[in-house]
C-alpha cells in the first residue's frame, strides 16, 4: 500500500511527531510513504517526496513542520480536487493522512468523495476541534504563553501597570482561559463569557484600594482590541496599561511531552484506519483514548467553553 501524508492550515508544535508516527508505522507495516509538502498546493502541484526511516530522524524535538504548509484557495474547487486526486493515482497513492484543522478535514472529506482513503489527525493550538478532547500543538501553545505572561508580570509589577495580554484563540478562548488560571490573572475576557470594561475597572480599583498595585488581564483574540482595551482601563482607573499581543511566537517552539505523545498516539493509529481500509475519518482523543470519527460527524460537532473554570478563575482572583 502506499500513503501520502501533509500538513495544512496553521503549523503546530507537534506537528512533527505526527508525521514521524505516521512515516514509521507505515514503512513497519511494509507501506511506502509519500511526504505532500505545503499541503494541499503540494498535492495539486506534485512537490510529493518519498520517505524513509530517516526522513524523520531527529524531528519529534523540533517545532513547525518539516513539510511545510500552506493556504490552497485552489484546492476549494471541484477542479483543485480533481487535481490533487489525479496526481495521487499517477504515483499509485491510496491512502492520505491529513494533519490540520478543520478546513484540512473538509478538504479530506473531498478527496475521500473522490474515492481517497482519507485519515484526519487534529493539529491546531486552539484546541477547537470538537470531535477531541486535545488537538495537537494546545499544550506546547498554552505553556508558552504561560512562561511570556510571568514575565510580563515581572515589568508590571514593577511599574504598577495593568498588562493587556492578548493571546492566540480565533475561534474559541481555550487558551485564554487556561493561560489565566494558570498566571493567577486578574481578569480573562473571552468571547464565549459576556463582560464589561466599566465593571473590570471597577474591580480593579476595589482591589488597589486593598492594596493591589498590577493587573493581568488575559485577552483571547478572538475579542481582540487590546490597545484599545489597554486605552480604556487606564482611562477608567487612572492606573498605566500597557498591550501586549503574544501573536505567532506561540506557535513555535519545541512541543512538550503531551503533544509529543499525543501525537505520536494519533499519528500510529491513522495508518491502523488506513491499513484497514478505512476511510473519511477523524482521530480524536476521548477520555484518554484514541478514537476516530466520519468526518462529516466530526465537523458537525461544537465544543463546549469551560464556562465553569472561567468562572472559578474570577472567583479567586485578586
Amino acid at each position: 500500500m502506499k500513503i501520502g501524508v501533509l500538513t495544512s492550515g496553521g503549523d503546530a508544535p507537534g506537528m512533527n511527531a505526527a508525521v514521524r508516527a505516521v512515516v514509521r508505522t507505515a514503512l513497519s507495516k511494509g507501506m511506502e510513504v509519500y511526504g505532500i509538502r505545503r499541503g494541499y498546493v503540494g498535492l495539486i502541484t506534485g512537490d510529493i517526496v518519498p520517505m524513509d526511516e530517516k526522513s524523520v530522524t531527529d524531528i519529534i524535538h523540533n517545532g513547525g513542520t518539516i513539510l511545510y504548509t500552506a493556504r490552497c484557495p485552489e484546492f476549494r474547487t471541484a477542479e483543485g480536487v480533481a487535481k490533487a486526486k489525479a496526481k495521487c493515482d499517477e504515483l499509485g497513492i491510496e491512502g492520505l493522512v491529513v494533519i490540520g484543522g478543520d478546513g484540512s478535514f473538509r478538504g479530506a472529506a473531498d478527496l475521500s468523495a473522490m474515492g481517497m482513503l482519507t485519515v484526519g489527525i487534529p493539529g491546531t493550538i486552539d484546541n477547537d476541534i470538537a470531535c477531541t478532547d486535545y488537538t495537537i500543538g494546545y499544550d506546547t501553545a498554552m505553556n508558552t504563553a504561560m512562561e511570556l505572561v510571568d514575565k510580563l508580570r515581572d515589568t508590571s509589577q514593577s511599574h504598577d501597570r495593568i498588562s493587556v495580554v492578548e493571546v492566540m484563540g480565533r475561534g474559541a478562548g481555550h487558551i485564554a482561559v487556561n493561560t489565566g488560571v494558570a498566571c493567577g490573572a486578574t481578569d480573562i475576557i473571552t468571547k464565549e463569557v459576556p463582560y464589561s470594561l466599566d465593571e473590570i475597572a471597577k474591580t480593579m480599583l476595589e482591589k488597589k484600594s486593598r492594596g493591589k498595585q498590577n493587573f493581568v488581564v488575559i485577552v483571547a483574540e478572538s475579542i481582540g482590541n487590546s490597545q484599545q482595551i489597554a486605552e480604556i482601563l487606564q482611562e477608567k482607573t487612572g492606573i498605566e496599561a500597557r498591550a501586549t499581543v503574544l501573536g505567532h511566537v506561540q506557535r513555535g517552539g519545541s512541543p512538550t511531552v503531551r503533544d509529543r505523545v499525543e501525537a505520536t498516539r494519533m499519528g500510529h493509529y491513522a495508518v491502523e484506519l488506513l491499513e484497514q481500509g478505512k476511510g473519511n475519518r477523524v482521530v480524536g482523543i476521548k477520555d484518554s483514548k484514541i478514537v476516530d470519527y466520519d468526518i462529516q460527524e466530526a465537523l458537525s460537532m461544537s465544543k463546549p467553553y469551560d464556562v465553569e473554570l472561567h468562572k472559578m478563575a474570577e472567583q479567586i482572583a485578586f
